[in-house]
């Protein structure tokens, strides 16, 4: 019953994608919306903010520090370096719009932007270089969860390419493949709507890009750039774009490669991406559930963003689930998006940015032991995330 409202009340707001918010834009942007990007090798953005070198903290001489974050900042045109202990120390223009971010192990972080992936040197905080897409249809850069352009990114394992998911709007999406030692789009492959996340198996062979709004996860052979599209719908498809109830972000479980998609704090869905097979797994946090993140161990990490239908469901909370189905339910104060985990597991780092209506200005770091919470300002809008390594 409670899924049968859901469904005829976002049957109600065609249109509106996960979420009915009707494509809410962000607040204005600050730096024009479609402003030029340097090419390769041309004068960085300045940084806007004096900061310590990534890492730092100000943590006492010999206790432990937490790592440095990155966010990308959808409410504005930057992305912005935090300090889990300060705050933000400095941001660095990026392109309309930034979306999902990857960081390699060489300091370089790959930005989805409405204009093209940015590349950044996350040691010296300036912005390299702002590849275009290839795929057309995309339209003036924009501001907003509909505009064109990157959604989900990740890094191959070896660090050899970027593979970003880029939104058409009103069509299906692609899979655009970026060498990053050219800087060049070498391939391009077809997805279906609105590539919210994107992921890469440990063996860098196949990428599976997560399809909102077509309620599938499209799979690409990295070799020939074939694809596969497998359904993941749990609740069915009633009410199409409409509906609420749809993949957002996947996990690669580590132990065997298979992904793990949760849908509404009530159902893992477990597929295996060679046959396309799913099951699904009771899960217990009863909300709408966005951004995952998986541990080297295999516990999985759900950020809820409260009830669809404020009568039926809890409110916002990040779940932890083990690998033997256990979970914990940390609630937390407000929408949430994306997270990022600390290397020793300890520490959770989620976004505020959200892709709808109530998103805010910060990240909450997530203490996983206690489930002991703070708030802590970060960019504008942050939704993607991740994790700096200290210099070596």
């Amino acid at each position: 019953m409670r899924r049968g409202v859901l469904a005829a009340v976002a049957a109600a707001v065609l249109l509106t994608g996960c979420t009915g918010e009707g494509g809410v834009s962000p607040p204005a942007p600050t730096a024009s919306a479609g402003a030029s990007a340097p090419s390769a090798g041309a004068s960085p953005d300045v940084t806007e903010a004096s900061a310590p070198s990534a890492g730092a903290s100000a943590a006492s001489a010999g206790a432990p520090q937490e790592p440095a974050l990155l966010v990308a900042d959808f409410g504005a045109d930057t992305v912005t370096f935090v300090d889990p202990a300060e705050g933000p120390v400095g941001s660095v223009r990026v392109g309309t719009a930034p979306y999902g971010l990857a960081v390699g192990e060489d300091g370089r972080a790959w930005v989805a932007t409405a204009e093209g992936v940015a590349v950044v040197d996350t040691r010296t905080r300036q912005r390299l270089a702002v590849v275009p897409y290839g795929t057309e249809g995309l339209g003036e850069p924009a501001h907003g969860e509909y505009r064109g352009g990157g959604m989900g990114i990740a890094l191959s394992p070896d660090g050899k390419q970027v593979y970003v998911g880029v939104n058409v709007p009103g069509g299906n999406g692609t899979l655009e493949v970026i060498d990053t030692r050219t800087l060049k789009v070498t391939g391009t492959a077809d997805t279906g709507r609105r590539p919210f996340d994107v992921d890469v198996s440990r063996d860098g062979r196949h990428v599976y890009a997560t399809d909102h709004d077509s309620f599938d996860v499209t799979v690409v052979d990295t070799a020939t750039l074939d694809t596969r599209r497998i359904e993941v719908a749990p609740y069915g498809t009633q009410g199409g774009l409409g509906s609420w109830l749809k993949p957002h972000y996947t996990a690669v479980r580590p132990s065997d490669g298979r992904l793990l998609l949760p849908f509404e704090g009530e159902k893992l869905v477990v597929v295996d991406p060679a046959t396309g097979r799913s099951t699904v797994e009771p899960m217990t946090a009863d909300t709408h559930q966005h951004g995952v993140t998986v541990t080297a161990d295999g516990t999985l990490l759900v950020v809820g963003t409260g009830a669809v239908d404020p009568s039926d469901g809890e409110g916002p909370s990040l779940t932890v689930r083990r690998p033997d189905g256990r979970e914990k339910v940390i609630p937390l104060d407000g929408p949430h998006e994306d997270v990022a985990v600390s290397a020793d597991a300890r520490t959770a780092y989620v976004t505020g940015g959200f892709t709808r209506e109530g998103y805010w200005d910060g990240i909450t770091v997530v203490d996983l032991d206690s489930g002991e919470t703070r708030r802590l300002p970060a960019g504008e809008r942050p939704l993607g995330i991740g994790i700096l390594s200290p210099p070596r």
